[in-house]
């Protein structure tokens, strides 16, 4: 059985991904353009970051979160921008709101983390009323998107297997196109999303890594001299400029449908 991949820290986890979600997600909602006014859901919301940008962006009539995780919603419920959210504990699979209740459902970076990810599609389309959006982006895991891609690669070249999210299959850019008319969404419509982030040094990013759950639950598990050789390799691997700061990208692929009226 795989390891599960444990959402316990999150105010690492904020430095670590929230701020990466928030990069996808300016350009993700431009492509969106959604109306102002609108009843939102935020399918695997974490800690919130995606939620934040829905109240700054989006003039939401209202927005339900929910997610698995008590400790990433403790986190998000602390937001200043999300405070009028509504945060609850929730599965995407069986989500806990009568049909037809909101006008548009997003999944921000949840996809691969979703058992069935076709079942989660589904509840998204069962909750959104006939006309409404149904949204997600997600790291391009198969296709080496993922932020930490280099440190995954370096871990896999020591022998060291690195934990992943159970679907990841679903965050490629047909199967999510897929998974969306597969639902019987009409209007479905894909595309990439690329972003960059830069950190101060090696010490910044080092830093930022060990928030990640994937990464800091198997660095647990490694001795001292393998984790200083994995530092090592990625101090090799990583671009860094003359002033020692890291700076690269990363991919996101995103869909959007229309419930049918």
């Amino acid at each position: 059985m795989t390891e599960p991949i444990r959402f316990d820290d999150a105010a690492a986890y904020e430095r670590y991904m929230g701020k990466w979600s928030q990069l996808v997600g300016e350009t993700f909602l431009d492509w969106l353009a959604p109306q102002p006014g609108l009843q939102w859901l935020d399918v695997g919301c974490g800690n919130g970051a995606f939620t934040d940008l829905l109240f700054k962006r989006c003039a939401p009539a209202s927005v339900d979160g929910i997610d698995p995780s008590e400790a990433q919603l403790a986190f998000a419920r602390t937001r200043p921008g999300s405070r009028t959210a509504r945060f609850r504990a929730g599965d995407a699979m069986t989500q806990p709101f009568a049909d037809d209740t909101f006008d548009a459902a997003v999944m921000p970076l949840v996809i691969f983390f979703v058992p069935e990810p076709a079942q989660g599609v589904a509840e998204m389309v069962r909750v959104v009323r006939p006309g409404g959006c149904v949204s997600a982006y997600a790291w391009d895991m198969i296709g080496g998107g993922f932020p930490y891609e280099a440190v995954q690669a370096e871990l896999r070249a020591l022998g060291v297997v690195p934990l992943v999210p159970p679907s990841p299959d679903a965050s490629r850019l047909d199967a999510m196109e897929s998974l969306w008319t597969g639902a019987g969404l009409d209007a479905v419509e894909t595309r990439e999303i690329v972003v960059g982030r830069t950190f101060a040094d090696f010490d910044d990013y080092w830093a930022t890594v060990l928030g990640g759950p994937s990464v800091a639950q198997k660095l647990a598990k490694m001795a001292p001299d393998e984790v200083a050789l994995l530092q090592s390799r990625l101090r090799a691997r990583l671009p860094t400029d003359r002033a020692g700061r890291i700076t690269y990208s990363a991919r996101a692929n995103a869909v959007k449908g229309r419930v049918p009226d």
